[in-house]
C-alpha cells in the first residue's frame, strides 16, 4: 500500500492497482514474449490455477524516499535487441505510472529471465 499526504488529505494506492497497470503496459511492449515469476507466491499460483498468466506476474513494486522503485522479471523474444527492448520498456513504465498516478519513477529494474523462441 502506497500513503500519499496531501493538503486534501490521505491517498492510498494498491500494490496490486501498480502491478497490473505496470504488468499490462510491459506485456503491451515490442518483443516481450511475457513475464516470469517474480517470487514464490505467484510461482505457486500458477502451478495450482488454470490461468498461466496474470496481469501482476513479474512485477514488484515499493516505495522509496526518492520515488517508486520497480522491478520486471520478463520473457523476451530470441534473436532481438535485447537492450533495445529494456530500455522501451523502462521509458513506457515510467511513463504510464506517472501518468496515472503523479507519482515519480526513481528506477526500473528489468530483469531477462528466459527467452522464447516464436
Amino acid at each position: 500500500m502506497i500513503r500519499i499526504e496531501n493538503y486534501l488529505g490521505i491517498i492510498e494506492i494498491s500494490q496490486g492497482y501498480f502491478s497490473k497497470l505496470i504488468g499490462n503496459a510491459v506485456s503491451s511492449c515490442f518483443g516481450v514474449a511475457g513475464m516470469a515469476n517474480s517470487n514464490a507466491r505467484q510461482g505457486i499460483r500458477s502451478l495450482f490455477t488454470r490461468r498461466k498468466t496474470y496481469s501482476d506476474q513479474g512485477v514488484v513494486v515499493r516505495h522509496d524516499t526518492d520515488g517508486l522503485s520497480v522491478d520486471l522479471h520478463i520473457i523476451v523474444t530470441y534473436g532481438l535487441n535485447i537492450s533495445v527492448i529494456v530500455k522501451s520498456i523502462v521509458s513506457k513504465v515510467r511513463y504510464t505510472v506517472e501518468e496515472a498516478t503523479g507519482l515519480k519513477v526513481s528506477k526500473v529494474n528489468v530483469f531477462v529471465d528466459a527467452m522464447k523462441n516464436e
